[in-house]
């Protein structure tokens, strides 16, 4: 558990040398056994918890919508206590935010955590597009505050900048290494990234990469054999599954660039066909359509095998007739 986690890592390092006591509970989905002192050294909320607090000794404090959870308190519990521990791209975002609930400022005390993680957050992180999609994948679980922290939109904006610098100035192979990146992240975030993109001026065939790629990932047994050749039998899952396929569809044809030859015609058809056993919304497949017959003369007979078989093999249309 991680309260005992948290009790071996001080006790290895020493901190229970002097016979800390301990007169608090701290509930964060576990019970963490700490020393109030220590505590409010470090936190104004927890101050302000126990000086407001109608019980003469408050005794337990319920800390479970803190943000990140028992994994991230432990980390602050070290904190407190003077325990190193690392911060990475992967828990940064998460103590930034839990920094801010705890009110761990330097106004309240200097060295605090909020500072010692926007340091770590303005060096290495955010100046690669793979540090920032990491911590933006993180940020996933830590809305609103992320976005109100500005956290997502610094890690936007890094992770647009460096996606444009790769596709212009490409320096690994393959070429679109960068479109690989962005596909770990929700689609919201994704989108976020797509419209900076645009924002730069960015070219719609490079705005296209992205999005092929990323829609290739993201609905793989959906969006997979632009040949028209070798679709196979797909359990889909539930209605609930198929819900979110199709909501994740719609997003990423609403992301689509306005120039219609930006996108290859087999990729768009594949969409189509997605598009109609998804059930999705006729405004998603009417854009779909008036893009492929933009440029009907491109189509060969494989985009129209992909468009008449379902993705579970089922046919759609008779194109014999």
């Amino acid at each position: 558990m991680a309260n005992s986690r948290v009790s071996l890592a001080m006790e290895r390092t020493g901190v229970f040398s002097q016979e800390i006591p301990t007169d608090v509970i701290v509930e964060v989905e576990v019970n963490f056994s700490l020393y109030k002192f220590v505590l409010i050294a470090k936190s104004n909320y927890i101050r302000k918890l126990i000086i407001e607090s109608k019980e003469a000794d408050l005794a337990r404090i319920n800390l479970s919508n803190i943000p990140g959870g028992p994994e991230i308190f432990e980390k602050v519990a070290k904190f407190c206590y003077g325990v190193n521990f690392e911060i990475t791209v992967h828990n940064v975002a998460a103590l930034r935010c839990v920094a801010e609930y705890l009110q761990m400022t330097d106004m309240y005390c200097d060295d605090n955590l909020c500072s010692r993680t926007e340091e770590f957050l303005s060096q290495v992180p955010l100046s690669s597009l793979s540090g920032a999609v990491v911590i933006l994948k993180s940020c996933e679980d830590l809305l609103p505050m992320a976005e109100d922290l500005k956290i997502v939109k610094r890690c936007v904006d890094v992770a647009s900048a460096k996606a444009c610098v790769g596709a212009n100035f490409p320096s690994r192979s393959p070429p679109n290494w960068w479109t690989e990146e962005l596909t770990i992240l929700d689609v919201s975030f994704f989108e976020k990234i797509i419209v900076s993109m645009k924002s730069r001026s960015e070219k719609a065939l490079t705005i296209a990469s992205a999005i092929i790629t990323y829609a290739e990932r993201s609905l793989h047994d959906l969006v997979r054999d632009h040949s028209g050749n070798g679709i196979k039998s797909l359990n889909s899952g539930g209605s609930d599954i198929r819900i979110q396929q199709r909501e994740l569809l719609e997003s990423i044809v609403a992301l689509l660039p306005p120039e219609k030859t930006a996108f290859p015609i087999n990729f768009l058809c594949c969409l189509l066909r997605t598009a109609i056993f998804l059930r999705a919304a006729n405004s998603c497949k009417n854009e779909l359509e008036k893009r492929i017959s933009a440029i009907l003369e491109h189509v060969t007979v494989n985009d129209f095998l992909i468009l008449s078989f379902s993705c579970d093999g089922e046919q759609l249309f008779d194109l014999e007739s």
